[in-house]
């Protein structure tokens, strides 16, 4: 088992890491100090577990949940917090569980149990089903085509759907962004903004822009700029290296 520690707080990585020790001695652990750092590390290597503290020095460990996920679905994420009220948030933001400090062994064990026997679930999972398709299948102009994932640059919302971009054509399809953002999860695509989910592959140039937020341009679509919300702006630098 691979786990990754990540807190700011050199006493309080030690002990986290030290009692994982007790509980899996046979478990890897890496351990990190920022949010920087925690995403170069996921993009290098899989983890299957991550214990991640909230409050972060360079930025807060809820904002970069849906970035975590992105890039690692199957990895379960677990909230460190010295406050109870983030108990809440975790369980909004569709992470694993949560543990408080100081960490209680008995409390850390039973957070374990919980994720090692969901780990065995997907593995089961990952044998009876077949390979995620390399295609995206979109119902457009009254038929069905099939698009290569990797060359879509960006999906917009349009009217009551969403315009899929792909280099020198557009389609039209009826469903919401969010539907495209969940289909091609842990596919390389990040939502820069509510209207708009970007192929991170295909950024060609970020750059300051409007209200001290970004505006970034993509591979084929040079004359357009998009916007990327203030809330983002730190993870997509972080993602984008």
């Amino acid at each position: 088992m691979k786990i990754m520690v990540v807190d700011d707080e050199r006493p309080a990585r030690s002990e986290l890491i030290h009692q994982l020790h007790e509980l899996i001695p046979k478990a890897e652990i890496e351990e990190a100090d920022s949010g920087a750092a925690v995403l170069n590390l996921i993009v290098e290597k899989k983890f299957d577990i991550l214990f991640l503290d909230i409050n972060l020095g360079d930025i807060q460990g809820t904002a970069l949940v849906k970035a975590l996920k992105n890039i690692q679905p199957d990895m379960k994420i677990i909230f460190v917090t010295a406050y109870s009220e983030y108990a809440v948030e975790a369980f909004e933001l569709e992470v694993e569980n949560y543990i408080m400090k100081p960490f209680s062994k008995k409390r850390l064990e039973k957070v374990l149990k919980k994720c090692c026997c969901k780990a065995e679930e997907t593995e089961e999972r990952a044998v009876t089903e077949p390979p995620a398709s390399k295609r995206l299948s979109i119902s457009h102009d009254g038929k069905t085509v099939f698009e290569d994932i990797g060359n879509i640059v960006y999906i917009e919302t349009y009217n009551r759907g969403c315009l899929i971009h792909v280099t020198g054509k557009s389609y039209y399809e009826g469903k919401t962004i969010g539907e495209y953002e969940r289909k091609l999860e842990g596919r390389g695509f990040f939502r820069c903004q509510k209207s708009y989910l970007i192929n991170l592959e295909k950024v060609s140039e970020i750059f300051p822009w409007r209200n001290n937020s970004l505006g970034l341009k993509l591979q084929g679509y040079e004359n357009e700029v998009l916007p990327v919300a203030r809330e983002k702006t730190k993870i997509i630098r972080q993602l984008l290296g």
